[in-house]
């Protein structure tokens, strides 16, 4: 359903109040001005460093990180997904090493990760690759198996190959699943990418970020955090549009907000 106009203007009513008084709190000394900087200097720093490129260019340096894990991610449990929800036989062998994976917390790997692979690209995007794959290969099982039966009969009535009863009915069914899991691991691609720069970069947002609280540059911190709240948020509106646009069959597509 789509959310209505006066509650998005609510939404953006409570944002500019905050950042009011935010405002008015930095400006009369009742918080730290150095520590929190009032919105309009955070903003100002903000265009300031897009205009030099710097933050552009680490966010760049961000994008394709979170880009190459995730599409790596889908690449593998996508096929996987589909396998372990079809066949029982492969589920059985690959579940226990699911299960034991699974619910490390990804930023635990990265030491992990540094050991084997060192502190270049590959590792960066290992680490993304591996906390992206979780939500896509588990929804997508789910929406296997949770393929209608009707569907299942209908396609054998008509006598389909193996792989046209797989793309036609399967996948087709199980798309909306599948698509919830990627949006999920959309957003996990971001934060393990800002987390991996952060402890072991030496480029993009999240190592910006750092780098600026290194040298007390607040305003450089708080603008970074921002940008990092628009990429987030176009990422998420343009994921609910190809999910509209496409999937609108299916009545599942989330809510932008």
């Amino acid at each position: 359903m789509t959310t209505r106009l006066p509650d998005r203007l609510l939404g953006l009513a409570l944002i500019a109040t905050v950042a009011f008084i935010w405002e008015i709190a930095s400006r009369a000394g009742f918080v730290n001005s150095i520590f929190l900087p009032p919105p309009t200097q955070i903003a100002a720093h903000l265009v300031h460093l897009i205009g030099t490129g710097e933050l552009l260019d680490a966010a760049g340096t961000t994008l394709a990180r979170c880009f190459g894990g995730y599409s790596l991610a889908a690449a593998v449990a996508i096929p996987v997904g589909i396998a372990m929800g079809r066949s029982r036989r492969i589920a059985l062998l690959l579940n226990p090493i699911a299960e034991i994976l699974r619910p490390i917390p990804s930023a635990a790997i990265i030491p992990v990760a540094i050991l084997f692979l060192g502190i270049d690209e590959r590792m960066k995007i290992a680490v993304v690759v591996f906390g992206s794959t979780w939500p896509i290969l588990l929804n997508t099982i789910y929406g296997v198996r949770s393929v209608d039966l009707l569907l299942i009969d209908t396609g054998r009535t008509f006598n389909l190959s193996r792989l046209a009863f797989l793309r036609k009915i399967v996948i087709s069914a199980a798309l909306p699943s599948i698509a919830t899991g990627l949006r999920i691991s959309l957003a996990i691609s971001l934060i393990l990418t800002i987390t991996v720069e952060m402890i072991a970069g030496n480029s993009g947002l999240g190592f910006l970020i750092l780098d600026y609280e290194r040298s007390f540059r607040y305003a450089g911190v708080y603008a970074g955090i921002v940008m990092l709240g628009i990429i987030g948020y176009l990422l998420n509106l343009a994921f609910v549009w190809v999910e509209r646009r496409y999937l609108w069959w299916s009545g599942a597509s989330l809510p932008s907000t």
